[in-house]
Protein backbone atom coordinates (compact mmCIF):
# COMPACT_ATOMS: atom_id res chain seq x y z
CA UNK A 1 0.00 0.00 0.00
CA UNK A 2 1.39 2.91 -0.68
CA UNK A 3 1.92 6.26 1.16
CA UNK A 4 -1.55 7.96 1.20
CA UNK A 5 -0.95 12.10 2.22
CA UNK A 6 -3.63 13.79 -0.12
CA UNK A 7 -6.47 13.20 -1.71
CA UNK A 8 -5.26 13.04 -5.22
CA UNK A 9 -2.86 9.97 -4.00
CA UNK A 10 -6.66 8.39 -3.45
CA UNK A 11 -7.57 9.54 -6.71
CA UNK A 12 -4.79 7.37 -8.68
CA UNK A 13 -5.68 4.30 -7.07
CA UNK A 14 -9.20 4.84 -7.49
CA UNK A 15 -8.33 5.20 -11.54
CA UNK A 16 -6.69 2.26 -11.42
CA UNK A 17 -9.07 0.41 -10.04
CA UNK A 18 -12.83 1.13 -10.96
CA UNK A 19 -14.22 0.77 -14.65
CA UNK A 20 -13.47 3.26 -16.85
CA UNK A 21 -17.07 4.51 -17.33
CA UNK A 22 -17.34 5.23 -13.78
CA UNK A 23 -14.30 7.44 -13.03
CA UNK A 24 -14.97 9.08 -15.83
CA UNK A 25 -18.36 9.67 -14.50
CA UNK A 26 -16.70 10.94 -11.71
CA UNK A 27 -14.08 12.73 -12.95
CA UNK A 28 -15.92 15.03 -15.81
CA UNK A 29 -18.02 17.84 -16.53
CA UNK A 30 -20.72 19.08 -18.92
CA UNK A 31 -19.49 20.25 -22.52
CA UNK A 32 -16.05 22.02 -22.83
CA UNK A 33 -15.87 20.85 -19.08
CA UNK A 34 -14.66 24.57 -17.82
CA UNK A 35 -16.93 25.21 -15.12
CA UNK A 36 -15.94 21.86 -13.56
CA UNK A 37 -12.26 22.80 -14.06
CA UNK A 38 -12.80 26.01 -12.32
CA UNK A 39 -14.28 24.76 -9.47
CA UNK A 40 -10.94 23.46 -8.37
CA UNK A 41 -9.00 26.43 -9.92
CA UNK A 42 -10.63 29.02 -8.34
CA UNK A 43 -9.73 28.18 -5.05
CA UNK A 44 -5.92 28.46 -6.02
CA UNK A 45 -6.22 31.92 -6.78
CA UNK A 46 -7.48 32.81 -2.77
CA UNK A 47 -4.69 32.88 -0.44
CA UNK A 48 -4.12 32.55 3.49
CA UNK A 49 -2.62 35.08 5.87
CA UNK A 50 -0.28 33.62 8.25
CA UNK A 51 -0.16 34.29 11.93
CA UNK A 52 2.29 33.27 14.68
CA UNK A 53 2.94 33.57 17.89
CA UNK A 54 -0.48 32.83 19.14
CA UNK A 55 -1.41 30.06 21.38
CA UNK A 56 -2.59 26.79 19.22
CA UNK A 57 -3.61 24.58 21.95
CA UNK A 58 -7.22 23.20 22.39
CA UNK A 59 -7.89 23.23 18.84
CA UNK A 60 -11.48 22.30 17.51
CA UNK A 61 -12.72 21.52 14.22
CA UNK A 62 -16.62 20.79 15.59
CA UNK A 63 -19.38 22.86 14.67
CA UNK A 64 -23.13 22.35 13.16
CA UNK A 65 -24.90 21.89 10.42
CA UNK A 66 -28.58 22.95 10.01
CA UNK A 67 -28.19 22.50 13.85
CA UNK A 68 -27.05 18.88 13.86
CA UNK A 69 -23.34 18.63 15.77
CA UNK A 70 -20.70 18.19 13.49
CA UNK A 71 -17.08 17.21 13.75
CA UNK A 72 -16.26 19.22 11.43
CA UNK A 73 -18.16 21.44 8.77
CA UNK A 74 -18.18 18.83 5.97
CA UNK A 75 -20.97 16.84 4.58
CA UNK A 76 -20.80 13.85 1.89
CA UNK A 77 -22.44 14.97 -0.72
CA UNK A 78 -25.14 13.44 -2.84
CA UNK A 79 -23.79 11.25 -5.42
CA UNK A 80 -25.48 9.23 -8.29
CA UNK A 81 -24.34 5.79 -8.51
CA UNK A 82 -21.82 5.22 -5.65
CA UNK A 83 -22.66 2.29 -5.35
CA UNK A 84 -20.97 1.40 -8.77
CA UNK A 85 -17.61 2.59 -7.63
CA UNK A 86 -17.60 0.06 -4.98
CA UNK A 87 -19.62 -2.63 -3.95
CA UNK A 88 -22.50 -1.28 -1.58
CA UNK A 89 -20.77 1.93 -2.19
CA UNK A 90 -23.60 4.59 -0.23
CA UNK A 91 -23.98 1.63 2.67
CA UNK A 92 -20.09 1.87 3.37
CA UNK A 93 -19.73 5.74 2.67
CA UNK A 94 -22.53 6.47 5.08
CA UNK A 95 -21.09 4.09 8.05
CA UNK A 96 -17.82 5.75 7.46
CA UNK A 97 -19.41 9.02 7.69
CA UNK A 98 -21.32 8.64 10.56
CA UNK A 99 -18.18 7.14 12.77
CA UNK A 100 -15.97 10.23 11.65
CA UNK A 101 -19.35 12.33 12.69
CA UNK A 102 -20.07 14.33 9.43
CA UNK A 103 -23.56 13.95 7.75
CA UNK A 104 -23.95 11.63 4.94
CA UNK A 105 -26.39 12.32 1.96
CA UNK A 106 -28.03 9.49 -0.17
CA UNK A 107 -28.83 10.17 -3.83
CA UNK A 108 -32.13 9.73 -5.12
CA UNK A 109 -30.19 7.93 -8.00
CA UNK A 110 -28.23 5.85 -5.59
CA UNK A 111 -27.76 1.80 -6.04
CA UNK A 112 -28.41 1.26 -2.64
CA UNK A 113 -31.99 1.80 -1.24
CA UNK A 114 -33.03 4.48 1.11
CA UNK A 115 -34.03 1.10 3.31
CA UNK A 116 -30.39 -0.16 2.37
CA UNK A 117 -28.64 2.53 3.99
CA UNK A 118 -30.89 2.78 7.09
CA UNK A 119 -30.42 -0.62 8.31
CA UNK A 120 -26.50 -0.39 7.66
CA UNK A 121 -26.77 2.97 9.75
CA UNK A 122 -27.50 3.95 13.26
CA UNK A 123 -27.77 7.78 12.93
CA UNK A 124 -30.42 9.44 10.46
CA UNK A 125 -28.72 10.72 7.25
CA UNK A 126 -29.93 12.92 4.81
CA UNK A 127 -31.92 12.61 1.54
CA UNK A 128 -31.26 14.34 -1.57
CA UNK A 129 -34.25 14.51 -3.97
CA UNK A 130 -35.19 15.49 -7.48
CA UNK A 131 -38.12 16.71 -8.76
CA UNK A 132 -39.97 14.04 -11.50
CA UNK A 133 -42.83 14.27 -13.32
CA UNK A 134 -44.53 11.42 -11.86
CA UNK A 135 -45.38 13.19 -8.12
CA UNK A 136 -46.99 9.88 -6.89
CA UNK A 137 -43.58 8.48 -6.94
CA UNK A 138 -42.07 11.58 -5.41
CA UNK A 139 -44.56 11.30 -2.60
CA UNK A 140 -43.62 7.26 -2.57
CA UNK A 141 -39.97 8.65 -1.99
CA UNK A 142 -40.83 11.21 0.63
CA UNK A 143 -42.63 8.98 2.68
CA UNK A 144 -39.97 6.31 2.88
CA UNK A 145 -37.56 8.64 3.60
CA UNK A 146 -39.35 10.02 6.53
CA UNK A 147 -40.11 6.19 7.75
CA UNK A 148 -36.13 5.75 7.15
CA UNK A 149 -35.99 8.81 9.63
CA UNK A 150 -34.42 11.34 7.41
CA UNK A 151 -33.30 14.22 9.48
CA UNK A 152 -33.06 16.34 6.20
CA UNK A 153 -34.43 16.45 2.59
CA UNK A 154 -32.12 17.63 0.34
CA UNK A 155 -34.05 19.39 -2.81
CA UNK A 156 -31.59 19.74 -5.88
CA UNK A 157 -33.39 22.27 -8.06
CA UNK A 158 -30.38 22.34 -11.05
CA UNK A 159 -31.33 19.40 -13.00
CA UNK A 160 -34.70 19.99 -14.79
CA UNK A 161 -32.79 19.35 -17.78
CA UNK A 162 -29.85 17.18 -17.97
CA UNK A 163 -26.99 18.48 -18.95
CA UNK A 164 -24.97 16.80 -21.46
CA UNK A 165 -21.76 15.16 -20.15
CA UNK A 166 -19.86 13.68 -23.44
CA UNK A 167 -18.07 10.92 -21.64
CA UNK A 168 -21.17 9.51 -20.12
CA UNK A 169 -22.74 9.11 -23.68
CA UNK A 170 -19.28 8.33 -25.59
CA UNK A 171 -18.95 5.42 -22.70
CA UNK A 172 -22.60 3.94 -22.99
CA UNK A 173 -22.81 4.49 -19.14
CA UNK A 174 -25.46 2.20 -17.60
CA UNK A 175 -25.94 0.68 -13.52
CA UNK A 176 -24.50 -2.10 -14.11
CA UNK A 177 -22.97 -1.30 -16.83
CA UNK A 178 -23.65 -2.71 -20.43
CA UNK A 179 -21.24 -5.43 -21.66
CA UNK A 180 -20.14 -3.89 -25.13
CA UNK A 181 -16.33 -5.11 -26.65
CA UNK A 182 -15.04 -1.68 -24.93
CA UNK A 183 -16.80 -2.41 -21.42
CA UNK A 184 -15.42 -6.03 -21.31
CA UNK A 185 -11.91 -5.29 -22.41
CA UNK A 186 -12.10 -2.77 -19.84
CA UNK A 187 -13.76 -4.61 -16.75
CA UNK A 188 -11.20 -7.51 -17.77
CA UNK A 189 -8.70 -5.36 -16.17
CA UNK A 190 -10.42 -4.39 -12.98
CA UNK A 191 -10.97 -8.03 -11.47
CA UNK A 192 -10.94 -6.91 -8.05
CA UNK A 193 -13.57 -4.90 -8.58
CA UNK A 194 -15.42 -7.14 -10.37
CA UNK A 195 -15.23 -9.44 -7.75
CA UNK A 196 -16.51 -7.13 -5.12
CA UNK A 197 -18.94 -6.41 -6.80
CA UNK A 198 -20.18 -10.34 -6.95
CA UNK A 199 -21.10 -9.98 -3.25
CA UNK A 200 -22.71 -6.76 -3.41
CA UNK A 201 -26.38 -6.45 -1.77
CA UNK A 202 -27.45 -4.39 -5.09
CA UNK A 203 -26.39 -3.52 -8.79
CA UNK A 204 -29.36 -1.36 -9.64
CA UNK A 205 -30.72 1.90 -8.73
CA UNK A 206 -32.11 0.46 -5.62
CA UNK A 207 -34.71 3.88 -5.18
CA UNK A 208 -36.02 3.22 -8.77
CA UNK A 209 -36.17 -0.57 -9.66
CA UNK A 210 -39.30 -2.15 -8.15
CA UNK A 211 -40.96 1.11 -7.06
CA UNK A 212 -41.23 2.50 -10.44
CA UNK A 213 -43.40 0.34 -12.90
CA UNK A 214 -42.19 -1.16 -16.07
CA UNK A 215 -38.44 -0.70 -15.02
CA UNK A 216 -37.18 -4.09 -15.29
CA UNK A 217 -33.96 -3.54 -16.97
CA UNK A 218 -30.95 -0.91 -17.48
CA UNK A 219 -32.55 0.06 -20.47
CA UNK A 220 -35.52 0.99 -19.65
CA UNK A 221 -34.32 2.43 -16.71
CA UNK A 222 -31.78 5.13 -18.89
CA UNK A 223 -35.48 5.57 -21.23
CA UNK A 224 -37.08 6.12 -17.67
CA UNK A 225 -34.49 8.35 -16.02
CA UNK A 226 -34.15 10.59 -19.59
CA UNK A 227 -37.65 11.94 -19.46
CA UNK A 228 -38.19 11.87 -15.68
CA UNK A 229 -37.14 14.88 -14.13
CA UNK A 230 -39.74 17.48 -14.32
CA UNK A 231 -38.79 20.88 -16.46
CA UNK A 232 -42.09 22.70 -14.92
CA UNK A 233 -40.23 22.42 -11.52
CA UNK A 234 -41.17 26.63 -9.95
CA UNK A 235 -40.62 27.83 -6.62
CA UNK A 236 -44.72 26.92 -5.77
CA UNK A 237 -43.51 23.50 -6.47
CA UNK A 238 -40.70 24.38 -4.06
CA UNK A 239 -43.00 25.45 -1.39
CA UNK A 240 -45.40 22.45 -1.56
CA UNK A 241 -42.61 19.81 -1.41
CA UNK A 242 -41.59 21.44 1.25
CA UNK A 243 -44.93 21.29 2.99
CA UNK A 244 -45.23 17.66 2.12
CA UNK A 245 -41.56 16.91 4.29
CA UNK A 246 -42.69 18.52 6.77
CA UNK A 247 -38.74 18.68 8.18
CA UNK A 248 -35.80 20.34 7.67
CA UNK A 249 -35.06 21.05 4.14
CA UNK A 250 -31.50 22.05 2.06
CA UNK A 251 -32.11 23.78 -1.25
CA UNK A 252 -29.28 22.97 -3.43
CA UNK A 253 -28.41 24.24 -6.58
CA UNK A 254 -28.55 28.07 -5.95
CA UNK A 255 -25.75 30.17 -8.18
CA UNK A 256 -27.68 33.08 -8.23
CA UNK A 257 -28.40 36.06 -5.45
CA UNK A 258 -31.68 36.16 -6.82
CA UNK A 259 -32.44 32.63 -6.43
CA UNK A 260 -30.73 32.48 -3.06
CA UNK A 261 -33.28 35.70 -2.03
CA UNK A 262 -36.05 33.08 -3.67
CA UNK A 263 -35.14 29.92 -1.46
CA UNK A 264 -34.85 32.19 1.72
CA UNK A 265 -38.32 33.09 1.33
CA UNK A 266 -39.73 29.47 0.82
CA UNK A 267 -37.86 29.21 4.75
CA UNK A 268 -35.32 26.44 3.41
CA UNK A 269 -32.96 25.45 6.98
CA UNK A 270 -30.17 25.93 4.09
CA UNK A 271 -29.05 26.52 0.78
CA UNK A 272 -26.07 24.76 -0.65
CA UNK A 273 -24.21 27.29 -3.28
CA UNK A 274 -23.89 24.57 -6.25
CA UNK A 275 -23.46 24.14 -9.87
CA UNK A 276 -23.99 20.19 -9.87
CA UNK A 277 -19.91 20.04 -10.10
CA UNK A 278 -19.87 21.50 -13.10
CA UNK A 279 -21.94 18.79 -14.76
CA UNK A 280 -24.84 21.26 -15.77
CA UNK A 281 -24.35 24.51 -17.29
CA UNK A 282 -21.16 24.96 -18.26
CA UNK A 283 -19.64 28.28 -18.02
CA UNK A 284 -21.13 29.09 -15.23
CA UNK A 285 -18.95 30.89 -12.62
CA UNK A 286 -17.67 28.60 -9.94
CA UNK A 287 -19.43 27.83 -6.77
CA UNK A 288 -16.20 29.38 -5.17
CA UNK A 289 -16.73 32.71 -6.77
CA UNK A 290 -20.64 32.94 -6.48
CA UNK A 291 -20.21 32.41 -2.88
CA UNK A 292 -19.88 36.28 -2.06
CA UNK A 293 -22.76 37.69 -3.64
CA UNK A 294 -25.17 34.81 -2.52
CA UNK A 295 -23.86 35.75 1.21
CA UNK A 296 -24.86 39.57 0.74
CA UNK A 297 -28.17 38.67 -0.83
CA UNK A 298 -29.42 36.81 1.98
CA UNK A 299 -27.18 38.36 5.17
CA UNK A 300 -28.43 35.62 8.07
CA UNK A 301 -31.82 34.55 6.89
CA UNK A 302 -30.73 31.35 5.64
CA UNK A 303 -27.62 28.90 6.38
CA UNK A 304 -25.24 28.55 3.52
CA UNK A 305 -23.70 26.00 2.34
CA UNK A 306 -20.86 25.67 -0.07
CA UNK A 307 -20.22 22.87 -2.81
CA UNK A 308 -18.02 21.78 -5.71
CA UNK A 309 -14.26 21.78 -5.96
CA UNK A 310 -13.42 21.10 -2.52
CA UNK A 311 -10.28 18.82 -2.71
CA UNK A 312 -8.30 19.57 0.81
CA UNK A 313 -8.91 20.79 3.88
CA UNK A 314 -7.40 24.20 3.09
CA UNK A 315 -10.71 24.62 0.46
CA UNK A 316 -13.13 23.94 3.59
CA UNK A 317 -11.17 26.58 5.65
CA UNK A 318 -11.51 29.23 2.79
CA UNK A 319 -14.70 28.40 2.03
CA UNK A 320 -15.64 28.79 5.91
CA UNK A 321 -13.19 32.09 5.91
CA UNK A 322 -15.51 33.32 3.52
CA UNK A 323 -18.85 33.04 5.29
CA UNK A 324 -20.40 29.38 4.65
CA UNK A 325 -21.55 27.68 7.09
CA UNK A 326 -20.80 24.25 6.13
CA UNK A 327 -19.47 22.67 2.98
CA UNK A 328 -19.45 19.43 0.67
CA UNK A 329 -17.37 16.44 -0.53
CA UNK A 330 -18.39 14.64 -3.71
CA UNK A 331 -15.33 13.83 -5.91
CA UNK A 332 -13.28 13.75 -3.00
CA UNK A 333 -14.78 11.13 -0.90
CA UNK A 334 -15.86 8.81 -4.16
CA UNK A 335 -11.71 8.92 -4.87
CA UNK A 336 -11.16 7.39 -1.54
CA UNK A 337 -14.21 4.85 -1.78
CA UNK A 338 -13.28 3.70 -4.98
CA UNK A 339 -9.63 3.06 -4.38
CA UNK A 340 -10.63 1.49 -0.69
CA UNK A 341 -13.71 0.95 0.07
CA UNK A 342 -15.10 1.88 3.56
CA UNK A 343 -11.62 2.93 4.71
CA UNK A 344 -11.16 4.61 1.71
CA UNK A 345 -14.05 7.30 2.39
CA UNK A 346 -12.15 7.38 6.20
CA UNK A 347 -8.78 8.06 4.92
CA UNK A 348 -10.26 11.29 2.60
CA UNK A 349 -12.01 12.38 5.58
CA UNK A 350 -9.11 12.63 7.80
CA UNK A 351 -6.87 13.66 5.26
CA UNK A 352 -9.31 16.71 5.17
CA UNK A 353 -9.83 16.78 8.51
CA UNK A 354 -5.74 17.32 9.51
CA UNK A 355 -5.24 19.64 6.66
CA UNK A 356 -8.43 21.90 7.87
CA UNK A 357 -6.77 21.84 11.46
CA UNK A 358 -3.53 22.09 10.79
CA UNK A 359 -4.35 25.41 8.09
CA UNK A 360 -6.38 26.92 10.71
CA UNK A 361 -3.08 26.85 13.72
CA UNK A 362 -0.98 28.11 11.21
CA UNK A 363 -3.70 30.98 10.42
CA UNK A 364 -3.66 31.99 14.22
CA UNK A 365 -7.08 30.11 14.92
CA UNK A 366 -8.33 27.56 17.64
CA UNK A 367 -11.90 27.80 16.05
CA UNK A 368 -13.96 27.34 12.67
CA UNK A 369 -16.58 29.40 14.12
CA UNK A 370 -14.10 32.21 14.52
CA UNK A 371 -12.76 32.05 10.75
CA UNK A 372 -13.32 35.04 8.60
CA UNK A 373 -12.23 36.91 6.11
CA UNK A 374 -9.72 38.43 8.27
CA UNK A 375 -7.96 34.71 7.34
CA UNK A 376 -7.88 35.55 3.34
CA UNK A 377 -6.36 37.30 0.60
CA UNK A 378 -8.58 37.38 -2.31
CA UNK A 379 -7.95 39.04 -5.49
CA UNK A 380 -9.92 42.67 -6.03
CA UNK A 381 -11.62 40.60 -9.50
CA UNK A 382 -12.34 37.43 -7.29
CA UNK A 383 -15.91 37.74 -6.00
CA UNK A 384 -18.47 36.90 -8.47
CA UNK A 385 -21.07 39.60 -9.68
CA UNK A 386 -23.36 40.52 -12.37
CA UNK A 387 -22.81 43.87 -14.17
CA UNK A 388 -26.11 45.83 -13.94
Amino acid sequence: MPTITNINDLKRIYERRVPRMFFDYTESGSWTEQTFRENTSDFEKIRLRQRVAVDMTGRSTTGTMIGEEVSMPVALAPVGITGMQHADGEMKAAWAAEKFGVPFTLSTMSINSIEDVAGFTNKPFWFQLYMMRDTDYISRLIQRAKDAKCSALVLTLDLQILGQRHKDLKNGLSAPPKLTMKSIANLATKWSWGIEMMTAKRREFGNIVGHVDGISDPTSLSAWAAESFDPSLDWNKVAKLKEEWGGKIIIKGILDAEDAKMAARTGADAIIVSNHGGRQLDGALSSIRMLPSILDAVGDKVEVHLDGGIRSGQDVLKALAMGAKGTYIGRAFIYGLGAMGQKGVTKALEIIHKELDTTMALCGETKVADLGRHNLLIPEDFEGRWQK
